[in-house]
């Protein structure tokens, strides 16, 4: 019995491991799920892994016929339940949607879970070094390689003050972006025109000069910019 208590332990220690580490880097890139929800999350799904494990001894008088409790759906109802956790850390910003990433590190650190609790320990201890990698080392090589960094832009007038459509598009490519998707809307009982589009650019620094001549027209009532991505 006690080699059993050990290797419990053993499992919910391994669980409570691989889990902090996910949440420590979930945790300094200021993401809402992070160390607390990662440790719980992975432990959990050890825990009730361990229940289909050790089933037979939970119960050991109970009739054979009771006792089929098939880790294959312990599993399926552990990872349909975290599909509600990870819904919960996914927010949506105007048209950006956020937290898709931390959505992902849940779901992948309840798998891990899943195998420290059945003591499948190579997957697991694989799987736990390539989710790091992947959040840490990819964020790296994102961060170094060339990409296109998409965002929303919304912007409003007074709409005897709106400037042409050619106007506004060619002030926005003077900052380096390219304009997708324009829509128009008139709002405020028709005092107010407000442009809608899809602005691309090499550099986030455009951003930055992109609303720094924004705000710098007085005719601008308000407008936002949305970045896409996690």
């Amino acid at each position: 019995m006690e080699k059993e208590y050990l290797t419990i332990l053993l499992h919910l220690g391994l669980a409570v491991l691989a889990g902090g580490l996910i949440g420590l880097e979930r945790t300094y890139h200021g993401r809402p799920a992070g160390f607390r929800t990662h440790t719980l999350v992975c432990t959990a799904s050890s825990l009730l892994m361990l229940v289909t494990v050790y089933q037979w001894q939970l119960l050991p008088n109970a009739p054979l016929e009771t006792m089929r409790v098939d880790p294959t759906r312990m599993a399926q109802g552990i990872m349909t339940g975290i599909g509600f956790l990870g819904a919960g850390v996914i927010m949506k910003e105007g048209l950006t949607v956020r937290g898709l990433t931390t959505a992902a590190s849940i779901w992948i650190t309840a798998a891990i879970g899943i195998l420290l609790g059945i003591g499948f320990y190579f997957p697991a201890i694989v799987t736990t070094l390539v989710t790091l990698g992947t959040l840490s080392l990819f964020r790296w090589i994102e961060a170094i390689m060339p990409a296109q960094y998409y965002a929303r832009l919304q912007v409003r007038f007074k709409r005897q003050e709106t400037p042409a459509e050619p106007e506004l598009r060619e002030m926005i490519m003077q900052h380096g972006f390219s304009v997708a998707n324009l829509s128009y809307q008139l709002g405020d009982e028709g005092k107010i025109f407000e442009y809608q589009m899809t602005i691309r650019a090499k550099g986030k620094d455009s951003y930055r000069r992109l609303a720094e001549k924004l705000t710098a027209l007085e005719k601008v009532l308000e407008f936002h910019i949305y970045p896409t991505g996690d």
